[in-house]
């Protein structure tokens, strides 16, 4: 006689691989997900997918050696919470520990606003330790010896993945891109796909910046494709290289891995600010506060926190932003403009 029920069966791992694998919805939008209710149930890029599925891969450890037990996905639910406080009271960042929530929330199907939800800790810029100053892995990379890949990230600001990931026919010109917006232009807004709206989008955004040369990122963050501009004094140089790599060939064979590849993609974000930033007291006031009839400047953004005060030029962000592959200015204000 054959088993009922087979899933029963089944390791805590293989019920939580099946369960994430069965989300996965490459491709699909997730814009049109959020809308219609089933972004919970949907994960949309493969690298939000590795990092959850690692994640996950450590709680069910700890639910295997700590409650052996326990042997389905369901019984397991209960010691979600618990995992994730022991994991705070270890001495994690708030950052990893805000991950491993999404992950296990993913998996059992928690939204943030859930009373069950765990309320991780709260994320401060004063504890952000990547990239912030010296570290010993520094000791194991040669600025001398990779310097035209300081260089090359500084003029690009692209992220590990991306830099790995470029190919020889990624260099796009200011011609090609305009070139490319004249032909989707012309075709009529009613027979445009929603792709094809969408590429024209991304290519009129390139019309923020003045540089002649872009790097093509096909896949970024999120799947998101963009086209960052090459700046700075050394962008010949860059401009070159990708130039003389073969188009399906990888402009970079080796990326060191002690190279502080977030730290130079935020010396580009400054750098991107600085040339697009007005003075902050020639912003006009254009706005009105409904409360208290005061005018203010709407295209400022205020720093919180440990840079309370700090005022930056929204537009400049906005430009800096798109340049960098993500769509909120306060991400650049957190996490990459410095020392202004």
């Amino acid at each position: 006689m054959g088993r009922k029920n087979k899933a029963y069966y089944k390791d805590l791992h293989q019920q939580a691989y099946e369960r994430l694998h069965g989300m996965l919805s490459f491709g699909e939008s997730k814009k049109e997900a959020v809308a219609n209710g089933t972004n919970q149930e949907k994960i949309f890029s493969f690298n939000t997918y590795k990092a959850y599925w690692k994640h996950t891969k450590y709680f069910l450890k700890y639910v295997r050696e700590k409650y052996p037990k326990c042997t389905t996905l369901k019984k397991a639910r209960k010691y979600v919470n618990e995992w994730l406080q022991q994991r705070a009271d270890q001495g994690l960042s708030a950052w990893t520990v805000q991950l491993e929530a999404k992950a296990l929330g993913k998996l059992y199907g928690i939204s943030p606003d859930d009373e069950n939800y765990f309320k991780p800790p709260k994320r401060n810029r004063e504890d952000i330790k990547r990239s912030r100053g010296d570290r010993v892995r520094d000791q194991h990379f040669s600025k001398a010896n990779n310097d035209e890949l300081i260089k090359f990230c500084r003029g690009t600001g692209l992220r590990r993945m991306e830099l790995e990931n470029l190919r020889g026919k990624d260099l796009v010109s200011r011609e090609q891109i305009e070139a490319e917006i004249t032909r989707i232009e012309g075709i009529p807004e009613g027979q445009r796909t929603a792709a094809l709206t969408k590429r024209l989008e991304m290519l009129q955004d390139t019309r923020m910046f003045q540089e002649g040369y872009f790097v093509h990122v096909r896949n970024g963050k999120g799947g998101r494709e963009r086209l960052s501009p090459i700046i700075g004094k050394n962008a010949e140089q860059i401009i070159e290289r990708i130039r003389e790599t073969p188009a399906k060939e990888k402009v970079w064979q080796f990326v060191h891995q002690c190279a502080d590849i977030h730290s130079y993609r935020a010396d580009y974000a400054t750098a991107i600010y600085k040339a697009h930033a007005r003075k902050i007291e020639e912003i006009p006031y254009d706005k009105i506060n409904q409360g208290t009839g005061r005018r203010y400047q709407g295209d400022v953004y205020v720093c919180r926190k440990d840079e309370a005060g700090k005022k930056l030029d929204k537009a400049a962000m906005l430009v800096c932003s798109k340049a960098l592959g993500h769509n909120r200015v306060e991400v650049v204000a957190n996490n990459y403009i410095r020392g202004l």
